[in-house]
């Protein structure tokens, strides 16, 4: 692989992190106005595929797939979709640090995937996973007394299998190898789109409640382009680039992200505990992409 590439793999991997923490940003109002989730991410999916549509189609390329690759983007679609709704859903029983500290364990299943696939992350990396996981810890650690629930655990840990599944399958399903990182994007959203449709209507909510004017909509659309498209996108150039491994350890970036959101946009607090969490994920990423190997 040229430096050129792995520089813009590690490049798109931040990317990803840094897009898809600033869920709480454009997400938090949403709900704090009553919308549902299934709703939300709905609106959410429908709008990112439709700009992947138009991206794809004033490029001169085509969203033609056979019904073999379908079979294959239709399962990360069912992935990235099932670690959506299973994180939303945890809320309900567990704080959110909890939950986000549970869910991002998927660098470890993606590496014990890999193991499984006979491809061993370098002992470097593997140290990275380790410390990234306690610098998380430290980040999104509860404060005060807290109820621990099964389900909700539970569901946090199967968001994050999940999502480990998607990124290993986008970088090792022979099927969809040469399917172009636009188009498997297109693809996965247009999957989530139907399936969240489904949920609404079978939930029996209006998918327009909740919707409260002209600032419903900017938020819908940013959930659309940042978390969303961009997120999606960058995770699939990523994998292929440097593999689905150091992608997740990237993804550290999205809890990091999602916290300097929390203190900017909506007055929380950046506790000294929260500080070294970060300096122990950047000191863990740093060491990481130092590799010469």
């Amino acid at each position: 692989m040229q430096r050129r590439d792995k520089i813009f793999g590690y490049m798109a991997g931040i990317a990803a992190g840094v897009t898809y923490g600033m869920n709480p940003l454009f997400g938090k109002p949403l709900l704090a106005g009553g919308m549902a989730v299934s709703s939300m991410l709905f609106f959410r999916y429908l709008l990112s595929m439709l700009i992947m549509a138009v991206w794809i189609l004033a490029s001169g390329g085509s969203l033609r797939v056979t019904w073999r690759e379908f079979k294959s983007l239709a399962l990360l679609g069912v992935m990235f979709c099932s670690s959506s709704i299973t994180l939303f859903e945890s809320y309900n029983f567990i704080p959110s640090g909890l939950a986000t500290t549970i869910v991002y364990l998927y660098p470890v299943f993606v590496a014990l995937i890999m193991v499984l696939l006979r491809q061993y992350p370098s002992p470097r990396v593997w140290a990275s996973i380790f410390v990234t996981v306690i610098g998380v810890f430290l980040l999104c650690m509860p404060s005060g007394r807290m109820e621990l629930s099964f389900a909700g655990m539970a569901l946090a840990a199967l968001s994050a299998f999940s999502y480990s599944v998607y990124v290993v399958l986008v970088n090792n399903d022979a099927t969809i190898s040469h399917v172009s990182p636009k188009v498997l994007t297109f693809w996965s959203l247009a999957v989530g789109g139907v399936a969240f449709l489904g949920i609404t209507t079978a939930e029996g909510a209006s998918l327009l409640d909740g919707v409260n004017g002209w600032k419903s909509w900017v938020d819908i659309i940013g959930l659309a382009v940042f978390p969303t498209t961009i997120a999606v996108f960058t995770i699939a150039v990523s994998t292929r680039l440097i593999g689905p491994v150091k992608t997740s350890v990237l993804g550290v970036f999205e809890p990091i992200t999602a916290i300097m959101t929390g203190t900017q946009a909506f007055a929380e607090r950046l506790t000294p505990t929260m500080t070294a969490g970060i300096v122990l994920c950047l000191a863990a990423i740093l060491f990481m992409v130092t590799e010469r190997k």
